[in-house]
């Protein structure tokens, strides 16, 4: 079962915007970093094990949640820089990463950009943008979301006022239908609920051509060098694990069965056994 060690709220700044951060416990950093439709609270089923000996810090990212809404800067290298600032803002010279859909990411070009930053990356279910290896994931085109979310204003008009029902059929499918809490439910409509909530979430979709540029162009001139870790379920399965392949220097890889897209919730004791030994393996005894 889930450790209960508490987590506080706290507002921190980086970055020229106001994030929203959980953190729990006390040692070596690590930063967890969600994905759509989430908010921290993602992570409330491994966060307090992991607080055991870390600190654990979950921001909102930006326009997410109880974050600030930002105007706009939802491409990966701001995303990445508003991790960094965080990281400063709390005084910690470095973090292991774990990123998660659109946190995944702005994880790795952190990682790319700010290897002294880094100290483990662990990357789930997402691709990056257009580096070889995932072909076979995109085959039939990019999921049907994605060419919605992207038009400037439209998705945002439609939905407003249906927000719930829309956030359910990705909490759903994202578990293979057996969904999630009650309380992380509510709380995963609630932040998503009204269309200036929305724009922000939909400008991350929007922001994918510059995101997939950043990445293509840091690692052509960079990699990753620190021990990192791909967890893919469904739908990306091995994909993320082959674009990485290339870029990284110590790699493992992990493929989840009958695990939806949302590994944290739909999974999250398998996720544990994954994350504490590699996370911890460089850590004091």
């Amino acid at each position: 079962m889930p450790a209960t060690t508490a987590h506080h709220l706290r507002r921190i700044a980086t970055n020229g915007v106001q994030l929203n951060v959980a953190i729990s416990g006390n040692g070596p950093a690590v930063l967890l970093l969600h994905g759509f439709p989430h908010t921290w609270q993602l992570w409330s089923g491994i966060m307090g094990r992991l607080a055991g000996q870390s600190r654990v810090i979950a921001p909102d990212l930006r326009g997410f949640g109880a974050s600030e809404r930002a105007i706009d800067g939802y491409d990966a290298g701001t995303l990445a820089a508003d991790a960094e600032g965080l990281l400063d803002a709390l005084g910690e010279p470095s973090a292991a990463v774990v990123g998660i859909d659109a946190g995944a990411v702005p994880a790795v070009l952190l990682a790319l950009r700010r290897p002294g930053l880094v100290r483990r990356l662990v990357v789930m279910e997402a691709l990056l943008g257009r580096l070889p290896g995932a072909e076979h994931v995109v085959a039939g085109g990019a999921p049907w979301w994605f060419g919605f979310h992207a038009v400037p204003g439209l998705a945002e008009t439609v939905l407003a006022g249906n927000e719930a029902p829309y956030i359910d059929w990705f909490l759903h499918s994202g578990t293979l239908g057996r969904g999630v809490p009650d309380d992380i439910r509510a709380a995963f409509v609630h932040a998503y609920t009204g269309s200036e909530a929305l724009r922000c979430a939909f400008s991350y979709y929007r922001a994918l051509p510059t995101s997939a540029q950043q990445i293509q162009d840091a690692a052509a001139t960079a990699r990753l060098t620190m021990p990192t870790m791909a967890v893919g379920s469904h739908p990306v399965g091995t994909g993320l694990e082959r674009q990485l392949r290339p870029i990284a220097d110590d790699l493992a890889g992990h493929h989840l069965q009958d695990c939806g897209h949302i590994i944290p919730l739909d999974r999250p004791d398998t996720l544990f056994t994954l994350l504490d030994p590699f996370l911890s393996a460089d850590l004091p005894k």
